[in-house]
């Protein structure tokens, strides 16, 4: 395959670029009135910490990394993915339209993105089976459940922690008018990516020379991925890995069954499913998500009736591929703990909201997006944000007139925009090492998508702050 092999400049590795961000913050600090300076310690410290916060999310990786090296180990993986797109010989283009919408599904209803990384090394494999590269892969992942999260309509960790953080101060959002906002804008940030992602992947598709990979990024993701197979290699697709390869598919399904909060929307039939974590479906997180894939690793080993030290080793071979990726998240959560530790954040936010103060509907709404842009960089985390903001620009925006139901849904766009590309988000970074592609050419691929899903935000944010 030709690839583009006429960039001269090479963006620093994942590691660098977090490190350099952590060290130009930790300088800033010590030139603003009011924040605490950072020390040496703090910025020699931060990605050590960034690591132990998300140390829940780094070994969830890790395990999921185990349970993939065992399944691929039975070569279930490989056979279905070649049934599939043998089905679709000629109509490949569908998977992308197809996993983008049910991966915004999970985005919106329940603010999917961590789980995201577990599908990445199954969506890259067949992408690229299909005639694609990694690039369309990520794309799929991060602008499906992206654009889902960007239009959250039920999703607790974002709507239901703002209306929350609103009550606080005694306002009471209609949410009604918070949802039927967000439908516009998840559907119309979707619509725009899948445009962007099926017009580059046709191009990839039809001529190899139209990627924005680099040579290097494409022959270390066909190495991890395709490895020493040819397109004329065909795995027969056994009983036995269908059977492995339905359990597969089992192991995800109870995945997002177990993170979904059934009780949040009055669903009680799994109530009594505690009998294996000690946390029912709904309530399960990190820790139990990672026993989960332990457990389906064993279990789909001993179907495919591999030894013990055959399940162990794969295991092993699995979640060694995956420590990059646990990295890559510790140190980009850093940046976050360098902003907290020193009162950057509460700094920025407390500025941003003196900014908004005397302004028309319209500028109102746009620089209230770019404002939360900006604060989504240095707090990635959506409920974090919501509980830090909402008791502030909720009661600023009622005092000039604004409805607080929009200011919602001005955060969860910028801050859904913002989480598309920020190196801050373990999400972002952790995709993209997966799938070996690096950060400058997501950057290159995804910012047309950005600029155009932001002003459409920005129309239909400021229609609904003029009509409501």
């Amino acid at each position: 395959m030709t690839t583009n092999d006429k960039k001269v400049f090479k963006l620093p590795s994942a590691y660098t670029v977090l490190l350099a961000i952590t060290a130009i913050i930790a300088i800033v600090t010590n030139f603003i009135p009011g924040v605490r300076g950072a020390k040496l310690s703090d910025f020699v410290m931060a990605p050590i910490n960034g690591l132990l916060e998300a140390i829940d999310i780094a070994i969830f990786v890790l395990l999921i990394g185990g349970f993939l090296g065992v399944t691929t180990k039975t070569g279930a993986l490989d056979a279905g993915i070649g049934s599939v797109v043998s089905k679709l010989k000629g109509k490949e283009l569908i998977l992308i339209p197809v996993l983008m919408f049910l991966f915004s599904l999970g985005g919106t209803s329940f603010g999917m993105a961590e789980e995201t990384i577990a599908f990445t090394a199954l969506v890259t494999t067949t992408m690229i089976v299909a005639g694609f590269d990694p690039l369309v892969s990520v794309a799929t992942l991060i602008l499906g459940a992206g654009c889902g999260v960007l239009g959250s309509t039920v999703n607790p960790f974002l709507v239901s922690t703002a209306i929350g953080a609103l009550n606080g101060v005694g306002i009471d959002a209609n949410q009604v008018i918070v949802i039927g906002t967000a439908i516009a804008l998840w559907l119309v940030s979707l619509l725009i990516s899948i445009y962007f992602v099926m017009s580059y992947a046709k191009k990839v598709q039809k001529d190899k020379s139209a990627t924005l990979l680099t040579d290097d990024e494409f022959h270390r993701a066909k190495e991890a991925f395709i490895g020493d197979k040819s397109s004329d290699d065909v795995i027969e697709f056994t009983s036995k890995r269908k059977v492995v390869l339905a359990l597969f598919g089992f192991t995800f399904l109870i995945m997002v069954a177990g993170i979904i909060p059934w009780e949040k929307f009055g669903i009680t039939i799994f109530n009594n499913t505690s009998f294996l974590t000690g946390s029912s479906l709904g309530n399960w997180w990190f820790s139990d998500l990672g026993m989960w894939f332990v457990i389906m690793s064993v279990i789909i080993g001993l179907v495919y009736r591999m030894k013990e030290t055959e399940i162990v080793v794969a295991f092993i071979d699995g979640a060694a591929d995956m420590v990059g990726v646990s990295l890559v998240i510790g140190v980009s959560k850093g940046i976050s703990v360098i902003m907290s530790s020193t009162g950057l954040d509460n700094y920025v936010l407390n500025s941003a909201s003196l900014v908004l103060r005397g302004m028309s509907p319209i500028i109102f709404t746009i620089v209230a997006l770019l404002i939360y842009m900006v604060l989504s960089f240095f707090i990635p985390s959506t409920s974090g944000l919501a509980g830090l903001s909402m008791p502030i620009f909720g009661p600023l925006a009622v005092s000039l007139g604004f409805p607080a139901e929009v200011v919602i849904s001005i955060f969860s766009a910028g801050s859904g925009i913002v989480n598309l590309v920020t190196p801050t988000s373990g999400v972002i970074m952790g995709t993209l090492a997966i799938a070996k592609v690096d950060y400058a050419t997501w950057v290159k691929f995804v910012t047309k998508v950005i600029i155009t899903i932001f002003i459409a935000s920005a129309i239909i944010l400021s229609i609904a702050m003029m009509l409501l």
